[in-house]
């Protein structure tokens, strides 16, 4: 599952100024990845709440919640451990991103 993400190798290439990216590219990069990341702390928060609950009834929810339970346990059904990995690599990219949107152009 690891070769999923790349963060670790986004890093590495950020620090070492092979991944570049102007300002604004940058901006709009990481403000896309810390919308998803929200999104995924999220649902990785509404999963462990529904899993510490004694009974898991979603009639028993507000409605206004039930989907969002639906949507956390059925990523989760999918793609067991995705949510966990993602909320770790995610920062990652983050931060590679950053640093490519502050280093000149490489040349």
């Amino acid at each position: 599952m690891s070769g999923d993400f790349a963060g670790d190798l986004f890093l590495t290439l950020a620090a070492e100024g092979r991944l570049v990216l102007d300002p604004g590219s940058a901006d709009e990069v990481v403000a896309g990845l810390e919308r998803t990341l929200a999104l995924v702390r999220s649902r990785l928060r509404i999963k462990r709440i529904w899993e510490q609950l004694p009974v898991q009834r979603l009639d028993e929810l507000p409605a206004e919640l039930r989907q969002d339970v639906v949507d956390a346990v059925f990523v989760d059904q999918l793609t067991p451990g995705r949510l966990e990995r993602a909320a770790v690599e995610l920062p990652k990219y983050i931060e590679a991103l950053r640093s490519a949107g502050r280093l000149p152009p490489a040349g």
